[in-house]
């Protein structure tokens, strides 16, 4: 691995985008996070602030339980090794939405469940009920759909397929946090939800994440399994681990930047979500460019990241070429997302399947599986002529919007055929 370029994150991957359009970094933070940090080294680390995180998140949310963990990936595994306790064990297949990133997958694979991947829907980066239904086996035992750049996916339906076929559903709210669909937050949309603080993401903290649920059970399952590392106290003993669980708990600083950062979520929220919406409309009048549309039923588009599609009939250049134009223009970070398609971009999946290596083996397989760009044929084309930049963020004005919208508009002019 030494030649080898490790990915990068947060502020790091960050650090060399240059452009006249706001970057995230450094992050506005909330006025009370060193009163709050202050609080967590006076104590002597007595303080409770992951207590007051979670209780703070739940009411926020109006959900019963919230779980807090380091981060968006540690969550989601935590809620992939919490799936035991709703019955389900390796080999089971869990429909996943295609164009993710891997922390949807992580605990899912860890935990040896298969994933299957549904396409998109026409013209998004979401997957539907009509996408979902075709992938629904004997063996598949829950829903984890993910709510991709902030856009809510169309939940009804899916919740009545599920209800249907006797699934679970579950969220990857991670970039969609404070989002709404049909008046209700993205995350209480199905049985469980995760959701990222990690330092780019909407509500960013120095890292962090963290699950919710109105099921006691599940819950209580998932502090178990998640914190407690699976270990039970046993009278003059000490600790048995019961399970192999994990220890995956927010740390006390991150949770009280996290407090701080859930204060100012509101007009956070609030200016992305005015922000996206006019810039999808003075985008969308550049002929020859389309943004990701914006359903009907979402309220609230909480974007973390803007996306639009070009029409290669009418450019000169690829997408990749478009991208690195608006990129040298002053958009920064501007660039094509095609390692978002997770059956070409795990590619130990592809290895695991074709070896059938274990839980590919027959049994627990119940039959074979290929991942490749031919697995989410819709998705993968998609992904060909989609531009984003995940810079777009609260910071953004009216006159950045217009001054995007122009940078758009004089690439494209450029390169119309």
């Amino acid at each position: 691995m030494a030649d080898k370029q490790r990915a990068q994150y947060g502020a790091a991957a960050y650090a060399n985008f240059r452009g006249t359009l706001p970057n995230p970094f450094p992050r506005t933070i909330g006025p009370r996070a060193m009163e709050y940090l202050k609080e967590v080294v006076d104590s002597g680390l007595t303080a409770d602030m992951i207590g007051r995180f979670e209780r703070a998140f739940s009411q926020a949310y109006g959900v019963k339980h919230c779980i807090a963990t380091p981060g968006c990936t540690p969550a989601l595994a935590i809620l992939a090794a919490s799936l035991v306790h709703c019955g389900m064990g390796p080999g089971d297949e869990i429909i996943v939405s295609p164009i993710t990133d891997y922390g949807s997958l992580q605990g899912i694979v860890q935990q040896g469940f298969i994933p299957v991947f549904a396409d998109t829907a026409p013209g998004t980066v979401n997957l539907s009920a009509n996408t979902i239904e075709p992938c629904i086996s004997p063996r598949t035992r829950a829903i984890l759909v993910v709510h991709k750049t902030g856009l809510v996916c169309d939940m009804d339906p899916i919740n009545e397929l599920a209800k249907r076929h006797g699934l679970m559903v579950f969220e990857d709210a991670c970039q969609a946090v404070f989002s709404t669909y049909k008046g209700r937050l993205a995350g209480r949309l199905g049985l469980a939800a995760g959701f990222s603080f990690d330092t780019e993401k909407t509500m960013g903290s120095d890292t962090g994440g963290c699950l919710i649920t109105d099921d006691d059970g599940l819950a209580e399952y998932m502090r178990f399994v998640g914190h407690s590392r699976g270990a039970q106290m046993q009278s003059g003993f000490g600790r048995v681990h019961v399970v192999p669980g994990m220890a995956l708990r927010m740390p006390s600083c991150t949770a009280a930047i996290s407090l701080a950062q859930l204060e100012i979520i509101g007009e956070n929220v609030a200016q992305r979500d005015r922000m996206i919406r006019l810039l999808s409309r003075l985008i969308g009048e550049v002929p020859g460019v389309t943004p990701l549309p914006i359903p009907a039923y979402q309220e609230v588009y909480s974007a973390w990241m803007f996306g639009m599609s070009i029409d290669p009939a009418q450019f000169a250049c690829d997408a990749e070429s478009f991208a690195a134009q608006l990129a040298e223009a002053g958009i920064p970070g501007a660039g094509t997302g095609k390692y978002y398609l997770m059956p070409a971009a795990l590619t130990f999946l592809q290895d695991w399947a074709r070896s059938k290596r274990y839980p590919y083996s027959t049994p627990p397989a119940s039959r074979e599986y290929a991942y490749s760009t031919d697995s989410c044929p819709r998705a993968w084309q998609f992904l060909q002529t989609w531009i984003r930049w995940a810079t777009f963020c609260e910071k953004y004005t009216e006159e950045h919007c217009h001054l995007a919208a122009q940078i758009v508009r004089t690439v494209a002019d450029r390169n119309r055929r």
